[in-house]
Order: structure tokens, then C-alpha cells, then sequence
């Protein structure tokens, strides 16, 4: 139990942040709020904020204006008549104080999470000399909100505001999320607002509210991970000093330096922790849907790579649950090829985000075939931004087009054989070198390479040392190599038929 003197610094925390928002003054707008937004389009227009306690607000937009009151905690609401896009507008609030914010459009929100391939800046991007130049565009906003982590889910966010997109403003904004943005303004004809809330090197379970995670018996294994990981921290902190150290060393002597294992902070993977700190603040702000690049972290065989299969969509669940504008499409990149190590399993996050499909309007970009085996941050992220732009075309925006490679559906034994039935197959084929990457095993479960052949719409998979097949799988391992696709020019995902 807290005692007393335990609780006033928690008490006089809350206190200074209330003060700070103008609960005892001025009206204040949350950072979100804030000229040279994107607002959502279609839906109510929500403007929130803080007062002293029984002001009255006036907002005002687009010839309609509402008054409130602010309740004894010096909290109001506000929500406005929905609106076709277009813009630029002014929005007022007024109390004892007057806020106006200009330049504010009407379009489409989308928010760009995960972890360091969806944070990957501009800059850094394969295409960033032919690109950033040309990235003057004024219908397409762009907000990073700061790294915060916190024990608590936020009321309000840390970072730079709005800003329209430039060559200066793009350099450190995610490369994905703007060549997506491009795209999807490009095709639309909309104002596309992007929030980058990314962390790289993070875990799932932190982008999960406290909540959801402890409502799911079959997440224990996340808290597990955190005790362990806690449990080991003051080892891990003198292995750090001990690594400083001879890094320095081997620096002054003109040496190699030597390289250890990557050490997250903490608070990174912590879970719920980024949610509380990073996604909570934006949950009252009405958004068209989420772009995702997340799951390398999860893959450390240590921390049960398999409870993605559940936590994947957790997250998805979670998001729609506190946004509370119905289930808006959520789209994700698999994670691409890369070597890593022995201690990791990137097949089974793979199969995971396979399986995350089964949830309703989400669409997941193949990435199998643009990825560096040597380095886990790739960058090509233009055709990882096209590859999303197209599930949201179709998902989103009810475009007819093809979005997605070939995806596992079934597999049926015939003749000493493994037909592999799949969606989005037309015109199957080969690119860039033979079928490889099949496997087949009997009811040993052993797997062994397989012969392939195109059937149609199917492949047709045989082995020498499998007489009798019963399971198949594709593209089982941390870099495999892929190259089945099909008319479109999409990459089939590596799959399994093992559940």
C-alpha cells in the first residue's frame, strides 16, 4: 500500500501537469492540435483541450461553432459536424483566452508505428538524393512526435507540431510513412496527414495498453520476459561499463573495435510503456487508419517468439478499442530477409503476421524479396511505402487492383505429392531465379528440400525422400531466398501449413 508521503510526489506530478495545461488559466489544445494539421475527413472533427474549472469554450470552424463548459477538473470536449476535404481553414477556441490555428486541412490521418525499419528517416533512404529534393508538397503533413515513455497513459504529446512537407521537414521524418504519403495523395486527391509514433529497436507488448495485455492469460509469457529481463538488469549495466571501456581502449591503441550485444534501455521494452507515453495522446484525435513495420525485436527465441501469434492482433484489437472510431484499417509490413543469428526466429514473427490477416481490414506488405541479408535496416523504403500505399488503395479507399503477392490458403496430398493452394495468384512465376525455398515433410515432421512446379493457380511440391507429404512450407528462415510472385509483380509470403 502507498502511504502518504509516498503519494504526494505523485500528487503534486499531476498537479503542475494540470496547471501547466491551463486547468487553473488560459485555455490550452493539446500538441496534437495545432496549426498546419490534417483533420479526418468524414468524421466528427473532436477539439479538446484544458481550462480552469466552469469556463466556458467557443470553438469555432468552418461556419459552426459550439460552446462548453469545462468540468471541475478543467477538462472540456467539443465535437464538430464531419466535413468533405479541402481546406485551408482557420480553427478558434475561445475562453478568457483566444487560440486561432490557421493552414488547417481537411483529409486523411494516418498513424506510421513500429519500430526502427518504419522510424528509418528520409535521409538514409536508398532513394533520398533523387527524392528528398523533389519533396515539396503542401497537401501532405507531417508530425514526429518525441520518444516518451511512461507509466501512466499521457493526456497530451512532446514534439515539433505539424509541418508541411519539404525537402528540410522530410529529411528526418520515416521514409516509409512519406513515400506512403506520397502515394496515397498522389492517387486520392486528399490532404494525408502522417504521425510518425516509432521507436526503434522496441517490442510489440510496449505499444499494448497495460489493459488489453493483462486481460489475456495467454500474454503471461510478455511479463515473464519483463521479470527476467529486470531480474538481469544490474549484470547488464556493469556489462556496459566494462564494454565503454575496452571500446575506448581499442580506440586509443588504434585497434578493431570490438562489438557486444545490443543492451535496450529498459523503458523501451517495457510493457505498455510506449503506448502510455506515445499512442494514448493520440487516441481522441479521429484518424483513417495505422501503417506498421514492427516485429525484428520480437523475434529473440529467449522471449517466445510464438506469443506474437497472439499479441500481433492484440495490439490491432487494442487500438481500434480506445480509438473508438470502428475497426480502421490497419496495415503492416512483414518483416524483410535478413541473417541475424541463431538466437532468433524471424519465420515464426513472419507466420504470425501471416496469420494476422485473419483480422478484419488489415493488409500486410510482402517485404521478403527487398531486404538486406547483411543489415536488418534495408533502404529500399519506396517500394515498402508503394507496397502499403496499394493494401490502403484497396482497404482503404475500395480501389479494384491487385495489393497483395500470393497467400497461403491450403495445401492437399495427391500421388506421393503437396498441391499448395493460394490467394491472389493469378499468372503465377518465377523471378529472378528458380522456385527454391519449398520444403515438404512427412508424418515425421522432417523437413527436406522440394522440387517445384507451377500448376495454374498452384504449386506442386516432391521430394525423393518424402514419399508420403503432409505438410509443406515456404521461405522457412531468417534470409531465405523467394521468388514466387504473381502477375502483379508482388512476392508470395513465406508461409507453413503447420498450425
Amino acid at each position: 500500500m502507498l502511504h502518504s508521503k509516498q503519494l504526494l510526489p505523485l500528487a503534486l506530478c499531476l498537479a503542475s501537469s494540470l496547471c501547466s495545461k491551463g486547468a487553473l488559466g488560459d485555455v490550452t489544445l493539446p500538441k496534437i492540435l495545432a496549426s498546419h494539421m490534417v483533420v479526418q475527413r468524414d468524421l466528427p472533427v473532436h477539439v479538446w483541450g484544458w481550462a480552469s474549472a466552469g469556463e466556458a469554450v467557443t470553438v469555432s470552424f468552418r461556419d459552426e461553432s459550439k460552446a462548453v463548459t469545462a468540468d471541475e477538473l478543467g477538462r472540456w470536449s467539443v465535437y464538430l459536424a464531419p466535413g468533405k476535404a479541402g481546406g485551408p481553414f482557420e480553427l478558434t477556441v475561445k475562453g478568457t483566452n483566444s487560440i486561432t490555428l490557421d493552414d488547417v486541412l481537411v483529409g486523411d490521418v494516418w498513424i506510421a508505428g513500429g519500430q526502427s525499419n518504419m522510424e528509418f528517416a528520409m535521409r538514409q533512404a536508398a532513394t533520398a538524393a533523387t527524392d528528398l529534393p523533389k519533396a515539396a508538397n503542401d497537401r501532405i503533413r507531417l508530425m514526429i512526435v518525441d520518444k516518451v515513455s511512461s507509466d501512466y497513459p499521457k493526456t497530451d504529446l512532446t514534439g515539433k507540431g505539424w509541418i508541411a512537407s519539404t525537402p528540410e521537414s522530410a529529411r528526418d521524418f520515416s521514409a516509409v510513412a512519406w513515400y506512403f504519403a506520397r502515394e496515397i495523395e498522389a492517387k486520392e486527391h486528399v490532404p494525408i496527414g502522417v504521425i510518425d509514433s516509432t521507436w526503434g529497436g522496441t517490442v510489440a507488448e510496449t505499444w499494448v495498453s497495460m489493459t488489453a495485455l493483462g486481460a489475456d492469460a495467454s500474454l503471461a509469457s510478455v511479463f515473464a520476459s519483463r521479470g527476467r529481463q529486470i531480474d538481469r538488469e544490474p549484470t547488464a549495466l556493469l556489462e556496459d561499463v566494462v564494454q565503454k571501456r575496452q571500446i575506448a581502449e581499442a580506440k586509443a591503441q588504434g585497434k578493431p573495435v570490438p562489438e557486444f550485444p545490443w543492451h535496450p534501455m529498459l523503458n523501451m521494452w517495457a510493457p505498455s510503456m510506449l503506448w502510455n507515453g506515445m499512442i494514448a495522446p493520440l487516441t481522441p484525435f479521429p484518424i483513417r487508419g495505422v501503417i506498421w513495420y514492427q516485429g525484428e525485436s520480437n523475434s529473440i527465441i529467449a522471449r517466445n517468439p510464438a506469443v506474437y501469434y497472439r499479441l500481433f492482433p492484440t495490439l490491432i484489437e487494442d487500438w481500434r478499442r480506445q480509438w473508438q472510431i470502428g475497426d480502421f484499417p490497419f496495415l503492416y509490413v512483414q518483416i524483410a530477409n535478413f541473417k541475424s543469428t541463431p538466437v532468433e526466429d524471424w519465420p515464426t514473427i513472419r507466420d504470425a503476421q501471416l496469420k494476422t490477416l485473419e483480422v478484419r481490414n488489415t493488409g500486410m506488405a510482402v517485404t521478403i524479396d527487398v531486404g538486406n541479408p547483411d543489415n536488418v535496416h534495408p533502404t529500399d523504403k519506396v517500394t515498402v511505402g508503394n507496397r502499403l500505399a496499394l493494401a490502403a488503395r484497396s482497404i482503404a479507399y475500395g480501389e479494384k487492383l491487385e495489393f497483395s503477392g500470393p497467400i497461403f490458403r491450403q495445401i492437399t496430398t495427391e500421388n506421393g505429392a503437396v498441391r499448395v493452394w493460394f490467394d491472389h495468384a493469378e499468372g503465377l512465376e518465377a523471378r529472378n531465379g528458380e522456385l527454391t525455398g519449398f520444403e515438404i515433410a512427412g508424418p515425421d515432421n522432417v523437413w527436406a528440400p522440394a522440387e517445384a512446379r507451377i500448376e495454374g493457380t498452384t504449386i506442386v511440391l516432391t521430394s525423393a525422400t518424402v514419399p508420403q507429404p503432409v505438410s509443406a512450407r515456404y521461405g522457412w528462415a531468417n534470409s531465405p531466398e523467394c521468388h514466387l510472385y504473381n502477375d502483379a509483380g508482388l512476392p508470395a509470403s513465406p508461409f507453413t501449413s503447420v498450425r
